[in-house]
């Protein structure tokens, strides 16, 4: 007799743990404590100053925020897919240094950090062709003038040919 009580808590004890294993996943989902972000991708990788990039992150179900040392923190917003992926995006500051960034990431609690996950490069001069200086250099005026030179001596050694054809 004292083994089928042995057997009959057994069984009660059994059936208690296997209702609570079921139970505790949904009760993690409700909770937002089953994100575990994973694979931040930031594109483009490589941004210029005022740039702005578009940042995904896997395992983030109910959104949450990212931020690094080049922008402002930004919402991350989840979106529907078979990974619970969010993604949000975020404008690179003007005077950010050129340079690799990391981004992290709080989803729910839980955060990430991918080093290096992008490169902010120099801003570009733009309608100035990326010159820095006024003016022809020293440099430019002698080339062009070499190139001019060079233009008269062949035209005219081209021309004095054909006279000198013409006679024949």
């Amino acid at each position: 007799m004292r083994t089928t009580r042995v057997l009959a808590a057994t069984a009660v004890s059994a059936a208690a743990a296997a209702a609570l294993g079921l139970a505790a996943p949904a009760a993690v989902a409700r909770d937002g404590m089953g994100a575990n972000p994973s694979n931040i991708v930031a594109l483009p990788a490589v941004i210029a100053r005022g740039g702005q990039m578009t940042v995904t992150v896997d395992g983030c179900p109910g959104g949450g925020t990212m931020t690094s040392a080049a922008f402002p923190q930004a919402n991350l917003t989840p979106i529907n897919g078979a990974n619970q992926t969010a993604k949000g995006t975020a404008v690179v500051n003007e005077n950010a240094r050129p340079g690799a960034y990391d981004i992290t990431v709080n989803c729910s609690g839980r955060t990430l950090t991918r080093p290096a996950a992008f490169t902010v490069i120099g801003g570009v001069r733009g309608g100035l062709g990326g010159s820095t200086s006024t003016g022809a250099t020293p440099t430019d005026v002698a080339i062009g003038g070499g190139l001019v030179a060079a233009a008269v001596v062949g035209g005219g050694l081209f021309w004095m040919r054909r006279r000198a054809e013409r006679r024949i």
